[in-house]
C-alpha cells in the first residue's frame, strides 16, 4: 500500500493538445514529492487515443476495429487499432525518458471492463455487455492486459510505486439498466451486481499480483455506485466529491475508517480557478459533518473533479496548482 502522507494531490489522466512530452513533463512537475504523478493521456490526439481505444489497445487477444458506431469487437483488428497502438507505445516511450531515474509512487489509468463492455460493440452492432461470454473475454483479456502493462511499466522506471487506477464512468449504467439499445428505442437490462463486482475485482487483482502496490477505481459520473465499487475490494475510490452528497459520503464513511482511501475530486473542471480554502472545504466540511478523524485525511488524495482534456491549458495547469494548493491546506486544517 501507498504509505499515508499528509498534503498529495494527483490528477485523474487526460491533458489537453497532442504534446505528450510536454503533458507528461508537467505531470512529473506538478507533482513532486508529496504528489503521485501518472501517465498522461491525450485524447484530443483522436482515435485511439481516447479512453475505449486505450483500452482496447490493452486487452491481450482482442483486436477491434473502428466503425461508424464506434469501436466494434472483429477477428482482425484494422488500421485504426496499428495507429492506437503506437500512440500507446509512443507514451511508453515518452514516460521512459521523462521518469528516468524516478522514484515514488506513480499512477497509470486503464478502462474498466464494464465501460469497454458498454463501449465496444459485438459484429451484429450491439453493445457487448449484452453477451454474458463477451463480457467475460473482455475481463479475461483486460485482466491480462493490465498484468502485462503493470510489469512494463515496473521495467520502465524500476523506481516507481506502481497505482493502478481502473476507469468505470459507464459501471452505474450497466447497473442500473440505463444504456440504449441499438435502435436508441429501449434499454438494455441491468447486468447483476455479483457479476459486475467480481469483474471488476478480477481485474483489479490481476494488477496486485503484477506488482501494483495500489489499485483505485474512478467514478465521476453523477450519483456514483459507491458501496458497488467498494465490493470490488479496490484500496479507494477516486469521486468527484461534489456529486456524493450525504448518501454518498454516509456510505464511503465506513470505508475510510477501515484504511481504504479517497482521491477526492474537489477542484471543479468547469471552474477550476477556486482559492486552496474552497478547494479544503470540499472535504473538510462533509468529514468533520460525519465525525471522522482528523488524522484519516493523511489518507486522502485531492485531484481535479475529472480529466482535464476539454479545458485550455493555462486552465488545466490551473486546475493541477489548485489541486497542490487545496491538498495542502487540507493537511494544515488537520494538523491544526
Amino acid at each position: 500500500m501507498l504509505e499515508n502522507t499528509p498534503g498529495r494531490a494527483s490528477a485523474v489522466g487526460s491533458w489537453p493538445g497532442l504534446d505528450a512530452v510536454e503533458a507528461q513533463r508537467i505531470a512529473f512537475g506538478e507533482f513532486a514529492d508529496p504528489g503521485v504523478p501518472y501517465l498522461a493521456e491525450l485524447p484530443s490526439r483522436g482515435p485511439g487515443a481516447d479512453l475505449l481505444g486505450r483500452g482496447a489497445v490493452l486487452m491481450v487477444d482482442t483486436p477491434v476495429d473502428l466503425q461508424p458506431s464506434g469501436w466494434r469487437l472483429v477477428d482482425r483488428a484494422g488500421r485504426d487499432f496499428g495507429r492506437a497502438q503506437a500512440m500507446f507505445r509512443q507514451d511508453l516511450d515518452v514516460l521512459a525518458e521523462v521518469a528516468d531515474g524516478y522514484r515514488g509512487p506513480f499512477k497509470v489509468q486503464v478502462a474498466g471492463p464494464w465501460t469497454l463492455a458498454a463501449g465496444l460493440y459485438l459484429p451484429r452492432l450491439e453493445r457487448a455487455v449484452v453477451d454474458a461470454g463477451a463480457c467475460r473475454h473482455l475481463v479475461g483479456a483486460l485482466a491480462e492486459g493490465v498484468s502485462v502493462h503493470v510489469q512494463e511499466v515496473r521495467r520502465l522506471i524500476p523506481g516507481a510505486e506502481v497505482i493502478v487506477q481502473i476507469d468505470e464512468p459507464g459501471i452505474g449504467a450497466v447497473l442500473s439498466g440505463r444504456l440504449p439499445t441499438a435502435s436508441g428505442f429501449g434499454r438494455l437490462r441491468a447486468v447483476e451486481e455479483p457479476v459486475v463486482v467480481e469483474g471488476l475485482a478480477s481485474v483489479l487483482s490481476a494488477a496486485i499480483r503484477a506488482g501494483a502496490v495500489e489499485t483505485v477505481v474512478h467514478c465521476c459520473a453523477d450519483e456514483p455506485p459507491v458501496e458497488s465499487l467498494l465490493r470490488t475490494g479496490a484500496d479507494g475510490l477516486s469521486l468527484d466529491v461534489t456529486k456524493l452528497g450525504v448518501p454518498g459520503w454516509e456510505a464511503i464513511a465506513p470505508a475510510l475508517e477501515s484504511g481504504r482511501r479517497l482521491w477526492a475530486g474537489a477542484v471543479s473542471t468547469s471552474a477550476p480557478a477556486r482559492s486552496a480554502a474552497a478547494v479544503a472545504d470540499q472535504v473538510w466540511t462533509p468529514w468533520r459533518r460525519l465525525g471522522l478523524d482528523v488524522r484519516l485525511l493523511d489518507a486522502v488524495v485531492v485531484t481535479p473533479a475529472c480529466g482535464l482534456a476539454r479545458l485550455s491549458p493555462a486552465d488545466a495547469r490551473t486546475a493541477l496548482s489548485r489541486a497542490v494548493a487545496g491538498a495542502g491546506e487540507l493537511a494544515s486544517r488537520a494538523e491544526g
